[in-house]
Parts: structure tokens; sequence; C-alpha cells
């Protein structure tokens, strides 16, 4: 098994038995999970080695967190500690958490009923008011916009990167049809950048359909923590509904977000003005985010690749409909 972590130092420390399958976990981006089956059950292992989220601190943070929100019935599934205590194993320099399995399987919004969007909203504002009881905040950061200038600078570049491309591909040719498209778009609505944007609270950071797992029609976990933070909330949800509800056409489905974001402004409690300032910040983010072209060009990685068409065409159609993904995030 390629990256095989040290099953036997991790399981003595947790006391979990003797391991008698591990799998890897294909879902995932940045750090690495596996199903693991030992003499004492079924766990779910996650192998840290993400530079930006290693750190034993934050991913200690993190377990507090989830511990937190579990007290307060939010379906997430804490870590287990180890004989010490502790929920964090350090293994030759490497960072580990144990969870327990939980059994559950992704869905997307296409395949979720207008009451379970609903209960999706439901869900990620109970998260945002729980984490708001439980995780203080010291101050409020500054968010800065993308600055168009930048942008333009970085889709000259990969204009460059994707001509050198010999032969070029299906990827390459939808590639550079969206980066001068994108260009174009960013000279038309550069005057639009919004304004700083004030960090309101703690939020799961990556709220999309691969970290909720469903057992039958109910929500059975939220998963994969890493980027927990301070952010503004209202944003969150937005990025949320455009992962859940857009479809592989790159068009929102506005009425599942419509039901989705009236449930989770009453659980969150945030206002109809909070969450247009959100649409606008995410619209203008989704303009100038080319992050799945980078990892193509300047990583060679191409696990994003599948996402890019929809995505692409999103920023599109969202600024054509402007007027419509507002209304529906805030009616």
């Amino acid at each position: 098994m390629p990256h095989a972590p040290p099953l036997g130092a991790l399981l003595r420390q947790y006391s979990a038995g003797y391991p008698l399958a591990c799998d890897p976990v294909d879902h995932g981006l940045l750090n690495r999970g596996y199903r693991l089956r030992t003499t004492r059950g079924r766990y779910f292992l996650k192998h840290h080695h993400d530079p930006e989220t290693a750190d034993p601190a934050a991913i200690a943070r993190q377990h507090r967190a989830t511990r937190h929100l579990a007290d307060l019935g939010v379906p997430v599934a804490p870590p287990l500690a180890d004989r010490d205590g502790r929920t964090v194993a350090v293994v030759g320099g490497q960072a580990f958490a144990l969870h327990p399995w939980i059994d559950g399987r992704h869905r997307h919004g296409g395949q979720l009923t207008r009451g379970q969007c609903e209960r999706l909203g439901a869900l990620l504002g109970a998260v945002h008011a729980g984490l708001e009881r439980v995780m203080p905040v010291a101050g409020r950061a500054r968010a800065e916009s993308a600055d168009p200038a930048d942008t333009f600078a970085l889709i000259d570049d990969l204009l460059a990167r994707v001509r050198r491309r010999r032969p070029a591909g299906s990827f390459d040719e939808l590639a550079r049809h969206r980066l001068l498209e994108r260009r174009e778009l960013l000279q038309r609505h550069a005057w639009r950048r919004p304004p700083h944007g004030t960090s309101a609270g703690w939020v799961h950071g990556d709220f999309h359909p691969f970290n909720l797992l469903y057992r039958g029609d109910a929500p059975a976990a939220i998963v994969d923590w890493d980027r927990l933070g301070v952010q503004p909330r209202a944003e969150e949800a937005v990025r949320a509904a455009a992962i859940f509800f857009v479809r592989p056409t790159g068009v929102l489905d506005l009425a599942k977000v419509a039901a989705y974001t009236r449930a989770y402004r009453r659980t969150a409690g945030a206002g109809a003005e909070e969450l247009a300032a959100a649409v606008h910040r995410v619209w203008w983010e989704r303009l100038n985010d080319f992050w799945m072209l980078r990892w193509h060009y300047e990583r060679g990685d191409t696990r994003a690749d599948a996402q890019f068409p929809a995505v692409s065409a999103l920023a599109v159609w969202w600024t054509r409909e402007y007027d419509a993904v507002r209304d529906a995030f805030t009616g």
C-alpha cells in the first residue's frame, strides 16, 4: 500500500487491537484517510500530512470543536483518545487521528428533496450557531477581496502554460476558452470589486458533499474539519450552496438554494443583508479563482479536473443571472 501508515505503533497507543485490514479512502484532496478494521472494531484513520493543516495544535483545536458540537447534538465523528487522553498521535514526525467508522454515503444536491435541502441549510446553521457558543473569537480579521490586476497576471501566465501543451487536449481547449472568457468578464466587472469583509466567526471551512455522510435520508456525520477557521459565516453558506446545488451545466438549482438558505438563515440568525453581501463576495471570488487550473498546470495534479467544466461555467452563468442568484439567497 502506498504511504502505508505505521499501524503497529498507532494501534498500541490507542489499545485498538491488531490490524486486520487497512484500505485507502478515495475521497479527499489534501490529507490521507484509511478504512481500518482491527480485532477491536472499525475505524477511520486520518493522516494529517498537508503542511497547511498538519500542525498538532490546530488539529487538537479541531478535535475540541467537534467534541463540543457533538455535545450540542450536531452529527459529527469526534476522534478517539489514546491511552494518555490525547487525540493527536505523532509517529515519526507525522500526525494521525483515529475516529470511529461512520457508515454512510455522500449525496449531492441533485439527490436531495426540497425538504432535505432545508435540513441541509439548518444543519450548517446549527454548526455556525454551535461554534459561536463553544469557540470564542478574539477580534475580527479583515478579509481582502481578490485584486483583478493580480488575476489578469495569473490569467496571462496560465494561458502561456496552456499554449505550451503539445498536443493540446480537450481539457486544454476548455481551459483556454474559459481563461479568455473570464478575462473579458473581469474587464467588464472590475469596478464591482467588493470592499473588505470582516471575519464573523468559526466555520467548518470546507462544507461540501464529500464532507457530509448520509445514512438513509438523514445526515450521519460532518467530517474533515481541517479548514476550521475564522471566516465570514454567511460566505461559507453561499460557497456550500454553490457546490451542493450546481448542475453539470454550471447552473444553480435556485429553488433548492432558496429552500436551503431559508432554513440556514433561521437557524444561524443571519439576515438578508448579510447574505446579499456574502453572495457578492463569493461571486467575485469565483470570478477571480483558478485553483483547479493552477493544480493542473503548475502542480501537474489532475484530481480536480472533473470538477472544472461545471465550476468554470458557473462563474459565467452567475454573472449573467446575478440578480436571480442574490434573490434566491435573500428572499
